[in-house]
């Protein structure tokens, strides 16, 4: 009898990592279930891959994760990667954040990651699976202007690496992915939100903080970061758990 078919649960699948990270797992092999909030989008992405199973959630219930987790299970029957990716941006400074946009982004970012995860591991235990989290260079380091979602992000960072230590007696991996700017619509409504008008000077401003300096940096795409989360799902990546890994040109490395 063959082994049966992996299975990946892919949150934030309407976004542009989302969505890479979708494509990227269905073409190696796997079957791929995928949930975001934003309907139509969602619908897409799934009709873009041979309208792959897709439930709309809002991660921001811990119901909601719960949910969405006895559906993975009446649907596919088992769980082998969870992907964590949903996740949304604020900037400004701290004095000026509004409650609103400090709930949003802890209960997107941090709130629905654990749930999610949470929800995760009993079904992950069996398959011995893994799970990976978006982080970001702003789980890693401090970034002028960004507070509230480096607090998010830090908090991603450690919980991968508490988490990882917690389920690795039972064999499932947690690790987190840590990219730079993304060429993705989350950094288009960056630059549209917070760019004073002028998108491109905001895009420059991000690009001259790169080691590799002016016409050599560039933004990293939702396919390389997809290539890097596939490749942890892999046998290869058995030995990796509980890491953080930078994917961001050397942006977090130092200055």
């Amino acid at each position: 009898m063959s082994d049966p078919m992996r299975v990946a649960l892919v949150t934030g699948a309407a976004g542009g990592i989302g969505a890479a990270v979708a494509r990227r797992f269905h073409a190696s092999g796997w079957r791929v279930l995928l949930t975001d909030h934003r309907a139509d989008a969602l619908a897409a992405v799934a009709t873009d891959l041979g309208s792959v199973p897709s439930r709309v959630a809002d991660i921001r219930s811990a119901d909601a994760c719960r949910q969405t987790l006895a559906w993975v299970a009446a649907t596919a029957g088992r769980l082998d990667a969870l992907i964590n990716v949903a996740g949304v941006w604020r900037e400004g400074p701290t004095e000026q954040t509004t409650e609103q946009d400090f709930d949003l982004v802890f209960d997107v970012n941090v709130k629905g990651l654990y749930f999610m995860s949470a929800a995760a591991i009993p079904a992950l235990k069996a398959t011995g699976g893994l799970i990976v989290n978006l982080s970001s260079d702003a789980g890693l380091q401090g970034n002028t202007g960004a507070a509230l979602y480096c607090a998010s992000k830090g908090a991603v960072s450690l919980f991968t690496k508490a988490l990882a230590l917690e389920l690795a007696p039972a064999g499932v991996r947690v690790n987190a992915v840590c990219p730079g700017d993304v060429a993705s619509p989350m950094l288009a409504f960056q630059a549209e939100t917070y760019g004073d008008g002028d998108p491109a000077a905001y895009y420059a401003r991000l690009l001259a903080g790169y080691p590799q300096g002016p016409g050599r940096a560039r933004f990293i795409t939702p396919d390389e970061v997809a290539a890097l989360i596939e490749y942890l799902a892999r046998q290869d990546a058995a030995p990796i758990t509980g890491a953080l890994l930078s994917i961001d040109f050397g942006y977090a490395a130092g200055k």
